[in-house]
């Protein structure tokens, strides 16, 4: 199985693709950061997110989307262009006729550290461990 990993933002939008093999082995197939300059135009800046995800699904053919689901911040700019990215991320996935995984921000942590409040540093750890990196992946 091969699943695209969302985690929105409109100035950073991290894409991972990973697949799972034989047992519990999952390995890195693909990973790319979108960047948008704060002084474009929000759609255009949505726009950008959206063709780089649009790449992604074609080059690398997921069977899943997993997309962090959006939680409550007081930062109500913050959440907002992040609620319009993973919008446009559900989008895409259903204009590929891909099932989409909403995760929170707890729940992913849990699934990879066995702890839902852990630090980013013991989440960057783990997941160096789990896809067999030599390096914690970077931006966090």
């Amino acid at each position: 199985m091969r699943i695209l990993g969302v985690d929105p933002g409109l100035t950073r939008c991290g894409l991972g693709v990973v697949e799972r093999g034989s047992g519990r082995s999952v390995a890195l197939v693909a990973v790319d950061v979108v960047r948008t300059a704060t002084e474009l135009a929000p759609q255009l800046r949505l726009l950008a997110v959206a063709e780089r995800m649009d790449q992604m699904l074609r080059d690398h053919r997921p069977d899943v989307v997993a997309v962090e689901r959006v939680f409550a911040q007081d930062n109500v700019r913050s959440i907002t262009g992040t609620s319009q990215v993973a919008g446009v991320a559900m989008l895409a996935a259903a204009r590929a006729h891909l099932p989409v995984g909403l995760h929170t921000p707890s729940e992913v942590k849990a699934s990879v550290t066995g702890n839902g409040r852990a630090e980013k540093a013991q989440v960057q750890e783990m997941v160096r461990r789990i896809l067999n990196l030599t390096e914690v992946p970077r931006p966090a």
